[in-house]
């Protein structure tokens, strides 16, 4: 058969046919050719993101949080380096194996991760967030495409349960939950800074490219808080809560100079560095954040209002005689009837009779005067989370009863903060200054309250009241004079007194002669038998005065002497 002259191979097709396939094919390209102009010359933004996706990487850069010291430079909190650990889901390639090991070094189960991995929904997802450096390198030494590390910062308290109450703690994002960190987070925490790096197909970084943004470390932070003085504080605080089976209890010690904060201690505690169990009761700073009726501690509140005045001198007789007082249905007593007590002794033996007499003859008005010109009612401005501000009812609504036993404080609450920076108008002859939870530089500027002679005269009843003649002999110190009150109440439940539930309390200062120091204490509701302020709250006050003034360096202002107290039972009962 002759090929040549087949008749398919004589088959003519049209002209235009094969132009039109060839103009098809250019018209193709010149798509294809414009497209890739496009895109590479004039509008490569897209591509270029695509391609900078696969290597380039912005990362944060963290800020390191400010250190918290003591007044002495003491670190009470710091930040030490962590690193947290990350994925891009769509590009982990986690083999079985591998996801066992990763598993065991970051103490998860492997069902947790896959699960993590597979809520994530986007391209990024933490696996688990602050562990230790050792432990990241641990895990980076894996090799494992798509998961990634970021430097962190976690917070360490040395001082643990002694400072939690004070300084508080942040959260995974170290951002401040509680206390000091909480409030000073704004100077605390600096701002994060970024970066864009080149990575590896590992996901390792080969190249800094460039600094987007510079970090801004935080900033230190010194307390007032003298560290060995919190200390002291806390373990006698401790002790006595143990002692005695109470519920709780708080401690406050206050420079009468500054009105910094030297000591703030509550029980019980926590350890910030390890909060894997804690309950809302652990975290309470009660001497901030509760309130409680301060009882007898009043007392010299309502006196220096009638001292005032002029309507006594402190030697006027008050009859308390037969150690009861009836007001329409209610009737106050003392816990020993005393007959004729002069006003200082009113303050010495405690007498509610006494104190509500003096009360009665006072107007009322004059009364809610001082209770709000130290402080009472009001929020300290210590800034602190959570600060209470007690409660102190208007007094055109004081029923006689009422303004009875406010004399002796029962019917109005406080803080133990407050109570603490009152007495303060006693040792600083009649001034108040505001408080201060850091160190105070210039000099501060002091309230008047009352009269400077009114001050001195209830600083010498409250130092009768810690002879052995008074309700506090156990809050004496050796070569020291001391003065100060106690307190017992009981604590109200559903609106009614329980009736076998206290709460007990002492304030001071010394040494008398210039003080230098205000401490209150406040235990609630010891359980072993003892309740009197006297008996459970003066000795931690004189075992931390002791300390705190030996600290300080305060020179003694008595003959360094043994203490004589009564025996164990004896003491001057105050009335309740």
């Amino acid at each position: 058969m002759n090929f040549a002259t087949s008749p398919v191979l004589e088959l003519n097709l049209p002209v235009w046919r094969s132009r039109l396939l060839m103009l098809a094919f250019f018209s193709g390209f010149a798509v294809l050719a414009g497209r890739a102009v496009f895109l590479q010359g004039l509008d490569n933004e897209f591509l270029q993101a695509k391609g900078e996706s696969r290597y380039s990487r912005v990362i944060e850069i963290s800020a390191n949080r400010g250190r918290i010291t003591d007044r002495n430079g003491e670190v009470l909190a710091a930040s030490t380096p962590v690193k947290s650990v990350w994925a891009v889901p769509e590009e982990l390639k986690l083999q079985q194996p591998q996801l066992g090991r990763l598993a065991a070094l970051l103490g998860m189960q492997p069902r947790e991760i896959e699960k993590r991995i597979g809520d994530a929904g986007g391209d990024f997802v933490f696996l688990k967030r602050q562990i230790p450096p050792e432990v990241a390198q641990r895990v980076a030494d894996l090799r494992i495409p798509g998961l990634f590390q970021s430097r962190e910062y976690r917070r360490y308290y040395p001082g643990g349960e002694v400072m939690a109450h004070v300084l508080g703690f942040t959260g995974a994002n170290d951002v401040g939950q509680e206390g000091i960190e909480l409030a000073f987070q704004d100077r605390l925490a600096g701002k994060p800074g970024s970066r864009r790096v080149i990575r590896d197909r590992l996901g390792q970084i080969v190249e800094d490219v460039e600094d987007i943004r510079p970090s801004q470390e935080g900033r230190d932070i010194a307390l007032a808080l003298d560290a060995k003085i919190q200390n002291l504080a806390f373990s006698q605080l401790k002790a006595a809560v143990e002692l005695h089976r109470a519920r709780a209890g708080s401690i406050v010690v206050l420079d009468v100079a500054t009105g910094e904060v030297l000591a703030l201690a509550s029980f019980p505690t926590y350890n910030p560095n390890n909060r894997a169990r804690l309950s809302g009761a652990q975290l309470r700073n009660r001497a901030v954040t509760d309130t409680f009726e301060p009882g007898s501690t009043l007392k010299p509140f309502t006196i220096a209002v009638a001292l005032e005045s002029g309507r006594v001198t402190p030697h006027t007789v008050i009859p308390t005689a037969p150690g009861s007082l009836t007001i329409g249905t209610a009737t106050i007593r003392d816990a020993h009837a005393e007959g004729n007590l002069t006003v200082e002794q009113v303050i010495q033996k405690s007498s509610n009779v006494g104190a509500a007499k003096i009360a009665l003859s006072l107007p009322a008005e004059s009364m809610w005067n001082m209770f709000e010109s130290v402080g009472f009612g009001a929020v300290p401005h210590l800034g602190f989370p959570g600060e209470v501000t007690g409660r102190v009812r208007p007094y055109k609504h004081w029923r006689p009863i009422e303004q009875a036993t406010m004399a002796y404080g029962h019917g109005i609450s406080v803080s133990l903060i407050q109570l603490a920076r009152a007495y303060s108008v006693f040792a600083r002859d009649g001034e108040l200054v505001p408080l201060s939870l850091t160190r105070v530089a210039a000099p501060v500027v002091p309230q008047p309250v009352v009269s400077p002679k009114t001050a001195r005269m209830v600083r010498h009843m409250l130092e009768l009241a810690v002879q052995p003649e008074g309700t506090a002999p156990r809050a004496q110190i050796m070569g020291y004079r001391v003065a100060g009150k106690t307190g017992t109440a009981h604590k109200q439940e559903n609106g009614h007194y329980a009736p076998n539930k206290y709460v007990s309390s002492f304030v001071g200062f010394a040494p008398v002669s210039a003080p230098r120091l205000v401490i209150a204490v406040m235990v609630d509701e010891p359980t072993d038998g003892k309740y009197y302020g006297g008996a459970v709250a003066a000795p931690v006050f004189a075992r931390v005065m002791e300390g705190a003034l030996r600290r300080l360096s305060v020179s003694p202002d008595a003959p360094i002497k043994p203490i004589e107290l009564p025996p164990e039972g004896q003491e001057v009962k105050e009335s309740v």
